[in-house]
């Protein structure tokens, strides 16, 4: 089988020692595990020049971030290779725990008189310390693998009455359309319908606005001239991700581009056409510069942020696709207005179909690797996996709209028990039971964490708890805030919640919230222990 390679490509083969029948074989190679691992995953090659090749080494698929530090812009000369990045990383880390671990030691010693303290005290110290890193790290690699959960929804407190529950951190013009947190939790982005793309601090609330260039500029980043009914570029924003390493922001709206830009400049630096619909969601794999974008054409592509290169696109959905998760794995989770949640196996060229009862599916994400969590438009929340392919648990009204629409607000929500009140107040001045306001608009998973979040328009969000054993979601208690959800962002510490908040729901207009406030919305402090959870 022949496929067209780079010229790097045959070298490393030749020393791999990988031929056809009799070829000769290196000895000096042979035996060595590294080359004999990757001559495995390498005769998986098609013909076929829009397959993504599954064989690349870990730098080219992404596990490694090229061009040296997340901070600064690699000039040349004294550029880090990727092994000293990932050793610089590590031992900052490790120092960073080392650090945690002796402030804990020297509290716990407080009143212990160390002056007479000898040598072999003083070495048996370091060791035990040692050995608590060490636990502390190996516990973060079976999280961060999606073996171990931690157990957060039972330290979740619920809000003082005066904290409010969330706080208005700052205002768009319009309705909030979709809102993401850095992997350190420090900074957030958001974007909304009438296009501006902010960059704010997430303690302080100052923002700093993204400028769109001219279109000429854009033309030359590779864009192309509006098609169909498009008559000129949209800056109608409906979706947006940051990558792992902080470096690229990407967006995606009704002008049917996916558009890149640098976080750290805050420029415009590369536009991806190719889709014949709006783009609806967008995110990144975990640990990588590898893009998805999912569409109204029913298509989803990939695109490599950091080569600004198209990579493939995935076909299977009937209808539009509306939201799109992935974690450190090939796998790309979607939903869609086809009533389906698929699964794509992106090396395996493969996909799991999973059909729900209701109408549509209207958000989705990762709870595991194994787990899903969805949300639909007659209200409910399925939790979804890999071993059926119906829902393994379903939350019925689970933005039941218990208010008249004067308020919009849901009191004493959290007694309500699952499937046994109907969904909406069927007075007269309620809402109709399935209308827009209870639509479970976004839903959303602490990493690595049995703690989720879904929200609606039906004035508050709601935190549930998600149990590994019994493949149930039971709920824990609700966050008033007025207005349509339409996005949520949980902090990777789960220490708050970031919510998207807009007078209109995010794809369209089928309901007005006038009390609602256009902006970022999030909590104070809800778990309890945090430093006891991440190191004990």
């Amino acid at each position: 089988m022949k496929k067209k390679v780079s010229s790097a490509a045959p070298r490393g083969r030749g020393r791999g020692g990988r031929g056809r029948g009799g070829a000769r074989k290196d000895e000096k190679f042979s035996e060595d595990s590294f080359f004999m691992a990757e001559s495995k995953k390498r005769r998986k090659i098609s013909d076929d020049a829009d397959v993504i090749d599954s064989g690349e080494s870990d730098d080219e698929r992404g596990y490694g971030f090229r061009g040296g530090s997340d901070g600064e812009d690699g000039d040349g000369g004294d550029a880090e290779t990727a092994d000293e990045v990932r050793q610089r990383v590590a031992m900052a880390q490790l120092d960073k725990y080392r650090r945690i671990a002796k402030e804990e030691e020297d509290e716990d010693d407080d009143d212990d008189d160390d002056e007479d303290e000898g040598i072999d005290r003083v070495g048996e110290k370091e060791g035990l310390r040692d050995s608590l890193v060490a636990k502390i790290l190996q516990q973060e690699q079976l999280e961060e693998s999606g073996r171990v959960r931690r157990a957060m929804a039972s330290r979740v407190q619920k809000p003082k009455t005066s904290d409010g529950g969330f706080k208005v951190l700052l205002k768009h013009r319009q309705s909030v359309t979709a809102v993401a947190l850095s992997e350190d939790d420090s900074r957030g982005f958001s974007a909304s319908k009438d296009g501006n793309i902010l960059h704010w601090d997430v303690e302080s609330g100052k923002s700093e606005k993204y400028q769109w260039p001219s279109e000429d500029v854009i033309r030359s980043h590779g864009a192309k001239d509006p098609q169909g009914s498009a008559k000129k570029h949209s800056r109608n924003v409906l979706a947006l991700a940051v990558s792992s390493d902080g470096r690229y922001l990407a967006t995606g709206g009704l002008d049917r581009h996916v558009h890149l830009w640098d976080t750290r400049t805050r420029g415009h630096i590369q536009a991806f056409p190719g889709h014949r619909g709006s783009v609806s969601c967008l995110t990144f794999r975990q640990g990588t510069s590898e893009l998805f974008s999912g569409s109204f054409d029913r298509t989803v592509k990939i695109w490599n942020a950091e080569d600004r290169a198209y990579m493939n696109t995935l076909f299977g959905h009937q209808s539009e696709v509306l939201s799109i998760d992935c974690l450190r794995k090939e796998r790309v989770l979607t939903v869609g207005r086809d009533r389906s949640m698929q699964l794509f196996k992106v090396p395996e060229e493969s996909r799991l179909v999973f059909r729900a009862p209701a109408s549509s599916l209207e958000c989705c994400c990762f709870v595991s690797n194994d787990e899903f969590l969805s949300g639909s438009d007659d209200g409910s929340i399925e939790l979804w996996t890999m071993l059926r392919k119906k829902p393994a648990h379903i939350v019925k009204n689970a933005h039941a709209l218990l208010a008249a629409n004067k308020n919009l607000e849901q009191k004493n929500s959290e007694i309500i028990p699952n499937g046994h009140l109907e969904n909406g107040n069927h007075s007269y001045e309620s809402y109709h039971c399935q209308s827009a306001y209870s639509w479970v608009s976004s839903v959303t998973v602490c990493r690595n964490s049995d703690l989720a979040a879904s929200g609606a328009g039906n004035g508050s969000v709601r935190l549930w708890g998600i149990e590994s054993e019994t493949k149930d979601v039971r709920p824990l208690f609700d966050l008033p805030l007025v207005g349509f959800v339409n996005s949520l962002a949980f902090a990777k510490s789960g220490q708050f919640l970031v919510a998207g908040v807009g007078q209109e729901p995010r794809l369209g207009r089928w309901g007005r919230i006038k009390s609602a406030q256009n902006g970022i919305a999030n909590t104070t402090s809800i778990i309890e222990g945090l430093i006891k959870i991440l190191i004990g």
